[in-house]
């Protein structure tokens, strides 16, 4: 038994060492965008068994997203980053983001009259 224990113990142990790397990488990625866009804002939403989506919008209005392989790994990178996190992405937050021409053809032009997609 002592030996199954010392393999779960090290496979733990390897593992949180990748989601530390992973969240390090994605605080990184957080912070150049952050960078290019005058400072940022996110919000964490659980996407099933993909992982979290983490969505970013700078102080320009500005937005992208990354993905997270865990909620908690999306937790670390944010924190790590020291952005603004919000529960939800709705009121005031949501109105910071600044959609152009592209967005609305790609997201809602067909049912807005806007050209065709394909």
């Amino acid at each position: 038994m002592a030996d199954t224990q010392q393999v779960d113990e090290t496979a733990d142990v390897k593992q949180a060492a990748k989601a530390e790397r992973r969240a390090t990488r994605l605080a990184k990625q957080i912070s150049a965008f952050a960078g290019q866009h005058g400072g940022a804002e996110g919000q964490i939403a659980y996407i099933g068994e993909r992982g979290a989506r983490i969505v970013l919008v700078g102080e320009d209005g500005g937005w992208g997203d990354l993905v997270a392989p865990s909620v908690a790994v999306a937790e670390l990178a944010v924190g790590k980053a020291g952005i603004t996190v919000h529960e939800t992405f709705d009121g005031e937050f949501a109105a910071k983001v600044k959609t152009g021409p592209y967005e609305w053809t790609r997201m809602a032009g067909i049912q807005v009259g806007g050209p065709k997609n394909g």
